[in-house]
């Protein structure tokens, strides 16, 4: 079985008994079909032959009840149909996000998050709008055409054999148009995913365009990806308007056959009146799964393409491989041991022969220009990378061999940029997680001064916050709350209070002192106020530590450098 049957058979597999009654459903409901234009003939002869009204009304409310039931039916298995598809795709959204969540910092670095939305939302509804389909139409259509044609082949072999020989050619015609039709429908879609990603990131960084003059610069990127889509665009719909066509054409040499077929037969008196209606009705009636057939045809053939791109990114590898150990309780050391990283071949190392320790409890400042290093640091700490050599242990343990789980609950991270979700304080607080208890929060919310403003808010916790509702200052404390939920035993922290005025940063203080207790802390440092928290400096420059120590002796210490830092002004010196 090849990937794409493995990768339907997984997501469909468990919904085995929805699509077996499914089926049922369809098979049943075509039966209804078929045997519709044969209770019509009946009637049609019986009135000819002069059959009482008795006889009439029965055929008649015969028929009604047949075309009834089939229309039921068929309602009945699209419902089923939609049920299997929506389920399945949904379960491949969660295994595919997931998956992409689990990936090295490296694949995202060469992904925009537009592109990857589009396979994640784009790719997956093309999937879920087949399988939704493939069952109440082109497998309803499939049964439709066979029960047709076996019906003629009863009533006529030679009707059954003329139209079976109409349908397959119509088939070998729609194939070869949709063959040449591929190409420009599969560059279209390709255009649109380009377009999207553009969107996406355009999206992300809408201030800095108005800040920044920049926003005819991006009019004209979107209307250059416009006009590279435009040509494919109409090449794509001139071609599917060609499919149209040639399908119009062959119904319209189906409908002939049939009067030419049964105006002879009638002729000849090889079939009565009745007769000669049915095959005029299954002629009309073949029309429906033929053109179904088809444009499922051209549906699997977009959703071949997102199955293979799904495929795709399923395949990809994380360079992070996880482990199986975990990360003791507690305070945690942490030991960076001649490690080199750089984040693409070739390129200049992020960090040179970088080696440092940090003892449990204690607290120490990275300090460093920009692209020195320290951001980097924080990712290996979080495992986003691995180094090309050395190792980074922490709480003893080398994080190659840790599980990816057991590291990211242990050790807490505060940046400068905040990521709030449109929804509740408390799910934007616990991540969505129902199990943590209110009164937990409540208490660490008054731990960190936030008391008063939470009990301001109209619906306490269920008060519905975002980012263009919070300030900065309170979008930085509700991180550190986050934080103090997990109880690690390392917190990172990213210059967390670079972007707060002075009172909140005050009120920030005093919660950083609480959270700094019984833990390891790791500061990426800006400001004198921050590095009065620490108690050791690590100075990095170019990638390559040159000085690490004691706060105190270091600042104490005339030659070092933290000595000439700290007389020049920390920011003025590490901006200079």
């Amino acid at each position: 079985m090849n990937r794409h049957g493995q990768l339907l058979l997984r997501y469909l597999g468990p919904q085995a008994p929805q699509a077996s009654l499914m089926g049922l459903l369809l098979v049943i409901s075509t039966a209804f079909q078929v045997a519709g234009p044969r209770v019509v003939r009946g009637f049609i002869d019986a009135a000819v032959g002069g059959a009482p009204a008795d006889s009439l009304h029965r055929l008649a409310a015969l028929f009604i009840a047949v075309s009834g039931a089939a229309q039921v039916l068929r309602v009945l298995a699209a419902y089923w149909s939609e049920q299997v598809a929506w389920v399945a795709t949904n379960a491949l959204r969660l295994d595919l996000t997931a998956h992409l969540l689990s990936l090295d910092g490296g694949f995202h670095k060469t992904r925009t998050p537009g592109e990857l939305i589009e396979r994640v939302d784009g790719d997956v509804n093309d999937l879920a709008g087949f399988l939704s389909s493939f069952a109440g139409q082109l497998l309803g259509g499939a049964l439709l055409l066979l029960g047709i044609l076996v019906s003629l082949f009863v009533e006529s072999p030679v009707l059954g054999t003329v139209f079976a020989l109409f349908s397959a050619g119509a088939f070998a015609i729609f194939g070869a148009v949709r063959r040449l039709a591929g190409p420009a429908l599969r560059e279209t879609r390709e255009r649109g995913a380009r377009l999207y990603g553009f969107l996406g990131e355009l999206m992300t960084a809408t201030e800095d365009i108005r800040s920044s003059g920049a926003v005819q610069y991006v009019r004209g990127r979107l209307i250059g990806h416009l006009r590279g889509w435009l040509p494919v665009a109409v090449r794509a719909k001139v071609w599917e308007n060609l499919v149209w066509t040639v399908a119009l054409m062959i119904f319209a040499f189906g409908d002939a056959l049939a009067y030419g077929l049964g105006g002879l037969l009638y002729r000849l008196g090889r079939a009565p009146i009745g007769t000669v209606y049915m095959v005029l009705a299954y002629t009309a009636l073949l029309a429906q799964p033929l053109e179904t057939i088809r444009s499922q045809l051209e549906n699997l053939q977009q959703a071949d393409a997102g199955i293979a791109r799904i495929g795709q990114l399923l395949a990809v590898r994380s360079r992070v491989v996880d482990g199986t150990a975990a990360i003791p309780s507690g305070a945690l050391t942490v030991d960076f041991r001649d490690v080199h990283f750089s984040y693409d071949e070739g390129q200049e190392r992020a960090l040179d022969r970088v080696s440092f320790s940090v003892a449990a409890g204690r607290r120490l400042a990275v300090l460093g220009r920009t692209g020195s290093g320290k951001t980097t640091l924080a990712r290996l700490l979080f495992r986003m990378y691995d180094p090309q050599d050395g190792e980074v242990v922490v709480g003893q343990v080398p994080l190659t061999t840790v599980r990816l789980a057991s590291l990211r609950s242990r050790v807490g991270l505060v940046t400068q940029e905040v990521q709030l979700f449109q929804a509740s304080l408390r799910d934007n607080l616990t991540f969505f997680d129902p199990r943590v208890p209110d009164a937990r929060l409540s208490e660490i919310l008054d731990q960190l001064g936030l008391g008063p403003w939470l009990r301001r808010q109209p619906g306490g916790l269920d008060t519905p916050v975002s980012a263009a509702a919070l300030s900065a200052g309170e979008a930085q404390l509700l991180a550190l709350a986050r934080v103090f939920l997990r109880d690690p035993g390392l917190v990172v922290l990213d210059e967390a209070s670079s972007r707060l005025d002075p009172v909140t940063e005050e009120l920030l203080g005093g919660a950083m002192k609480r959270l700094f207790e019984e833990r390891t802390v790791i500061i990426i440092a800006h400001r004198l106020a921050t590095v009065g928290l620490v108690d050791d400096v690590l100075i990095l420059e170019g990638g390559r530590v040159i000085e690490h120590g004691a706060r105190d002796e270091l600042a104490a210490d005339p030659a070092s450098r933290f000595h000439h830092l700290r007389r020049a002004g920390l920011e003025e010196a590490l901006d200079s």
